[in-house]
């Protein structure tokens, strides 16, 4: 209508605006949050599922394959009966992947799995010696479907449907007390972002989980937010903090480094410097054990250097004050807390540059990665020396 096209063709306008909409989706899957997650994988909750599934089609079973081998639905659904195998002894899972082209294609299965299948098997075998009076052959038992569908299904070639799994696990979902909305390909997505949080390489998740494309990969990069090497990399990263002659000069290393060499660079953090609040520490002493002489005031000490890895924590500090001086009750105060928040503003400004030399700012920006254990019960705020409570284990051991 807005084009004038409509009224060229002559579509009637009261058509057009009664016509329904087909909605609109947006966004990617979510991995399931963690509460969800534990109530879909409680043994309680599960034994419910079996309920749900009257004629015993395997209800359970292609849940909990969904869940462990992170497979699309259709490529646990359409399974056939000689689906597992050991190899060397380890238990293996055969399966295609049609969307992209992979058949007869072998992944590693936990044992648990493979003699659920294992029982999964025999089910579907007595039932077809039920229907036809006798074992299948070797050739048949290729055909055979694991989870056989019910109606016009005498051979048992075919497979129990999409709709049927998609609305017996909704149901299942109805009766647990879940807020967010479920659907089963969300398991495939928790177990790519557990992968790498658990250190596993990229491109082991994407061989293993069938060619994910590039795009997915990178969401599944930042929703992990743990990669190994990256972390390391934001971390060595230093500049010196807001208390120093110099806020923001680069101090690992007098020139901009390559992403490669920040990964590599020799700086050992859990020696040479403690965690303190948006940076860390490098006041030997401190390190070591002392009590700070400056009560802990770390943003205005020059012993203080901040990391890759504070840079969204300083952006949100620097938000704060920019909203603390837009509601300052005059000038004067504005352009005080203006000058205050100056050498920091510098600080932050100089590890945005150094991040964006070795092109780490966009990681940078992306990720959190300083984590709440960084900060409680921080040892060195105790005073205590680590010789002299070794010393004072031994007096109790000789008392």
């Amino acid at each position: 209508m807005e084009s004038g096209k409509a009224e060229e063709i002559g579509l009637n306008r009261a058509f057009i605006v009664a016509l329904p909409s087909g909605g609109f989706r947006s966004g990617r899957r979510r991995p399931f949050p963690d509460d969800v997650a534990r109530a879909l994988a409680s043994k309680e909750n599960l034994l419910r599922l079996d309920s749900l599934d009257s004629e015993d089609r395997g209800l359970r079973d292609i849940w909990e394959t969904l869940v462990l081998t992170g497979r699309r639905c259709t490529e646990v659904l359409s399974v056939r009966l000689e689906c597992i195998s050991r190899l060397n002894g380890l238990p293996l899972f055969w399966h295609d992947q049609t969307k992209v082209g992979n058949f007869d294609q072998a992944i590693r299965i936990p044992e648990r799995l493979f003699l659920r299948i294992e029982k999964r098997q025999e089910k579907t075998v007595t039932r077809f010696i039920q229907h036809k009076g006798r074992p299948p052959t070797a050739q048949e038992r290729l055909s055979l479907a694991l989870f056989p569908r019910r109606p016009t299904n005498r051979e048992g070639l075919k497979a129990v449907s999409y709709t049927w799994f998609s609305s017996s696990f909704r149901g299942w979902i109805d009766t647990l007390d879940i807020v967010s909305a479920c659907v089963p390909h969300q398991a495939r997505h928790t177990l790519a972002t557990n992968l790498l949080k658990n250190g596993a390489d990229l491109t082991h998740v994407k061989r293993y989980l069938g060619q994910i494309s590039n795009e997915m990969a990178e969401h599944y990069v930042h929703l992990a937010n743990t990669d190994p090497r990256l972390e390391s990399a934001l971390q060595a990263l230093w500049v010196a903090g807001p208390g120093s002659a110099e806020p923001g000069i680069l101090l690992s290393g007098g020139e901009p480094m390559t992403r490669e060499q920040a990964e590599a660079l020799a700086i050992d953090l859990t020696r040479q410097s403690t965690p303190a609040d948006g940076g860390f520490c490098t006041f030997q002493p401190v390190v070591h054990g002392d009590a700070c002489p400056w009560n802990l005031n770390c943003h205005s000490c020059d012993k203080f250097v901040m990391s890759g890895a504070d840079l969204v924590y300083w952006h949100r500090k620097r938000e704060q004050w920019r909203l603390l001086a837009e509601r300052a009750p005059d000038s004067a105060t504005a352009d005080y807390l203006h000058e205050v928040f100056e050498p920091t503003a510098r600080a932050i400004d100089g590890l945005e540059k150094a991040l964006e030399a070795v092109g780490l700012l966009d990681e940078a920006l992306a990720l959190d990665l300083r984590r709440p254990q960084d900060y409680f019960g921080r040892v060195w705020s105790t005073a205590f020396r680590s010789q002299e409570l070794a010393c004072q284990q031994d007096g109790g051991e000789a008392a």
